[in-house]
């Protein structure tokens, strides 16, 4: 298929302002290196997981303790926001509002709602790094399609390139032309669907630096803490099933048969061996004899060990130990109310606002704001940031007396609210009236220069 021929013409239809100018061939498909990738592999005896969409999701997301904890930590408050329009009021922003053009987030598709539609979002971009939404249908029907990352390509052009075997990408004039949509991924051998760029909403909340366009999960720096956290979970499933007890090494006498030293060995694994079997008294004959060699948990310090890589992960994943509830994080202090609700509120200032920040900065492209409107997230009914609506509506309250305390000094009401609101308090505008308590005591009235000169020439007489 040649994608130029067919992306081109799409381009000018629906973009008058784009340049007429052919694109020759200076075309690159940047395609995800993770259509390429499987979930995991075997490498000599050891499993490593691929950094991968179906990688993450199988050898992590599913497979990880930590992971799925931390990811779901992130998406249930995420999902929970609605999506409004925000007033943009000299360049400022302003109150909230809806218009039946925001109905759609509402019910994204049949059965969908809002916080299905945030949680997917969430969930590509966390694993894949990059999520990619787009409108199909018409009028009633009209309805956003999540595709998938790895099926999905970006298409980097330059307009009016000379050189055809210069790269695109690294060229200033370079930028996305489209993407391509291929189900069933790059080697799937279907015919990719062509889309504009005002076509896709195009979420990446983690920017990859190898990339201009493309971003990175976050579980990518911590591909090897997973992967040791996943090696200690194994490591104490195998000390319960062989035996609950640490690693021995058992001497036979060099004299004995080997056809009864296997039947002895078949006898010792079917009683002695597995959590089942814990603890038993253990008799030996014919000169055998016992050495321990390995360590236990308490001597390998497992829970420190463990509970130090959950950490890491979640440091990686902007979920605080203490919210998520680890091991650490449910330790000494970290349990005081105090901690807890500033462990919180970091996850919503550090963590949450940023995404849904980002994620309605990407959704613009698919629905059009209204003159001086944005489209923005409306955090007031989710119970996870209820203490900073409390330090909210406090900071309010104080900036409500500040305003009361300078319209009572005489300032005029309008540049008292202008000042408190811009933080700007040369704004502020005087009505020249001022105070009864400024007012000279008694109704007196203080002496004007001319009558104090007077004063002072009647003394001197």
């Amino acid at each position: 298929m040649n994608v130029l021929a067919a992306l081109l013409p799409r381009r000018s239809e629906a973009r008058s302002d784009w340049p007429a100018l052919p694109f020759g061939d200076w075309l690159e498909l940047w395609n995800n290196p993770m259509n390429l990738l499987f979930s995991q592999t075997l490498k000599g005896n050891q499993e490593t997981l691929e950094s991968s969409f179906k990688g993450y999701i199988a050898g992590a997301y599913k497979m990880s303790g930590p992971v799925f904890a931390a990811e779901l930590t992130r998406m249930m408050p995420f999902s929970e926001a609605r999506i409004m329009w925000r007033d943009i009021v000299d360049g400022r922003p302003g109150d909230l509002s809806w218009t039946p053009e925001l109905e759609i987030f509402r019910r994204p598709w049949r059965g969908g709602t809002t916080g299905d539609l945030l949680a997917r979002s969430l969930l590509d971009a966390d694993l894949g790094g990059n999520s990619y939404t787009t409108i199909r249908g018409s009028g009633s029907r009209r309805r956003f399609k999540r595709m998938r990352p790895d099926w999905v390509s970006i298409v980097i052009g330059v307009d009016g390139a000379a050189d055809p075997d210069a790269d695109p990408v690294a060229d200033l004039d370079g930028e996305v032309i489209g993407y391509l949509y291929r189900p069933g991924g790059l080697c799937s051998g279907n015919e990719p669907i062509i889309l504009l760029p005002d076509e896709v909403a195009h979420f990446a909340p983690v920017p990859d630096p190898d990339a201009q366009y493309r971003g990175m999960s976050w579980l990518t720096p911590v591909l090897r803490e997973i992967m040791a956290d996943k090696s200690a979970t194994l490591h104490k499933l195998k000390f319960f099933e062989n035996g609950a007890t640490p690693n021995m090494v058992v001497t036979l006498d060099k004299d004995i048969d080997p056809d009864e030293a296997k039947q002895w060995l078949e006898y010792f694994k079917e009683n002695y061996s597995s959590a089942a079997n814990a603890y038993k008294t253990l008799y030996l004959a014919g000169g055998a004899d016992v050495e321990v060699v390995g360590s236990n948990f308490q001597q390998l310090d497992f829970k420190v060990t463990q509970g130090h890589g959950e950490t890491r992960i979640l440091m990686a994943s902007g979920v605080h130990p203490v919210v998520v509830g680890s091991s650490e994080g449910l330790q000494g202090s970290s349990l005081n109310a105090g901690n807890y609700a500033q462990a919180k509120r970091k996850v919503g200032d550090a963590t949450l606002r940023p995404l849904w920040r980002s994620w309605c900065g990407s959704f613009e492209t698919l629905v059009q704001p209204p003159p001086n409107k944005e489209l923005w997230y409306d955090d007031s009914d989710i119970k996870f940031l209820a203490e900073d609506l409390m330090d909210s509506a406090e900071i309010q309250s104080r900036k409500a007396q500040t305003i009361t305390g300078l319209i009572k000094d005489g300032f005029t009401p309008d540049s008292a609210v202008e000042a408190v609101i811009n933080d700007d308090f040369t704004l502020l505008e005087h009505t020249g009236k001022l105070s009864v308590q400024l007012q000279p005591s008694d109704g007196a009235t203080e002496p004007s220069p001319e009558s104090e000169g007077d004063a002072n020439d009647d003394q001197n007489a």
